[in-house]
């Protein structure tokens, strides 16, 4: 399974027990509610069981319905467009499925009140009774919030990268870590004249594509986009994610096929199909939250400068990878790659030479 379709169950999963947990203490709200002073009590006909258990079954219907939609359709389909493009989708079908869950517990709870088949006229009358009570507008305007919430702490989530988000909410590196990572500094060839060809929102257009369509291969490779700089993606990875099945590796390979089999794309919009370059580092490195105002998570150390200066060299090399030796003594290079070794080379503003190395497929 890849790691996309991974994370988008797990979010669904957490959606799923969520929503679940605030059906029940909507149930619980409402019944304290019914035995305040402020109330007069609840009907001849109300069960706590009962509600409990209409909550509970509307949080997983809405869950299976609209947490999938959430997930799996708008923040793929809308993923690189503005929040706003998101809610007008997610308003849309959230009426249809409080309309379909509004209807399936009708269905369920009607015959069981009456004692009759939906059939019947007096079921009938209980079911037109069912949908057209203010029950569901109320439920309803309490899931608009809940869902709308939903989407922004996803869209959030997106924003700051898989993880990130969580790892800032729970503190993780509110206390600076040393970890060893592996990071890939990856840029655009050709990319100034890429922008006098194209003009500055031409280009911005073929960025944001260019950066979408490599962000799967990354994903799925266990990769995590740290940052972007202009024309420039950094990923890291955890020093196991990276060796694992050459993950690291993998990903600049897949980011090449996901390119070529986007090819005509690339030539109908822009005139052109762009090309990278990369560098692959490793070693230890800070990371620690930084910032009061825009709190983000940072690595900081050698390791950094060090892979961009050898991405730098692939031009003076004239290839479109280069990996250190601290990297390549980590991987398993099995049949599928090969390495070319190119020497000990000192790079720029360096004082002692890294030997570099660079890869191709196997075919």
């Amino acid at each position: 399974m890849k790691k996309v379709t991974q994370l988008q169950l797990r979010q669904l999963f957490i959606i799923t027990m969520v929503w679940m947990v605030l059906g029940f203490i909507i149930a619980v709200y409402d019944h304290l509610v019914l035995h305040t002073n402020l109330s007069l009590g609840p009907t001849e006909g109300y069960s706590f069981t009962e509600a409990v258990f209409r909550n509970l079954i509307s949080s997983f219907i809405g869950a299976m319905l609209g947490g999938s939609c959430l997930v799996f359709y708008i923040n793929v389909k809308y993923r690189d467009k503005p929040y706003g493009y998101t809610i007008l989708a997610v308003l849309l079908f959230f009426i249809v499925v409080m309309m379909i869950i509004t209807l399936i517990l009708a269905a369920v709870i009607v015959p069981r009140r009456t004692g009759l088949t939906l059939s019947d006229p007096v079921s009938q009358a209980a079911f037109i009774a069912f949908i057209t009570d203010r029950y569901p507008l109320k439920s309803a305007l309490v899931w608009l919030f809940i869902v709308a919430t939903t989407q922004l702490l996803l869209q959030v989530s997106s924003k700051f990268g898989q993880g990130t988000f969580w790892n800032i909410i729970r503190g993780k590196y509110n206390t600076p870590k040393e970890e060893k990572r592996i990071f890939m500094f990856l840029d655009l060839n050709s990319s100034t004249a890429m922008a006098e060809k194209l003009g500055d929102e031409t280009y911005h257009a073929l960025l944001q594509d260019f950066f979408a369509d490599i962000t799967d291969p990354i994903v799925n490779n266990k990769g995590n986009i740290y940052q972007y700089v202009g024309d420039e993606v950094v990923i890291a990875w955890t020093h196991e994610e990276g060796i694992e099945n050459a993950h690291c590796l993998k990903c600049f390979f897949d980011m090449k096929q996901i390119m070529m089999r986007k090819e005509q794309k690339y030539v109908q919009r822009y005139g052109l199909v762009p090309t990278f370059k990369a560098g692959l580092h490793c070693g230890r490195v800070v990371a620690g939250e930084i910032g009061i105002i825009k709190r983000d998570i940072t690595y900081s150390g050698d390791v950094l400068n060090t892979t961009s200066r050898i991405q730098n060299m692939c031009k003076e090399l004239n290839v479109e990878i280069l990996a250190s030796s601290h990297v390549l003594k980590e991987l398993i290079l099995s049949d599928q790659y090969t390495a070319e070794p190119l020497g000990a080379i000192k790079l720029r503003g360096k004082s002692q030479e890294i030997a570099l190395s660079t890869l191709r497929p196997v075919f």
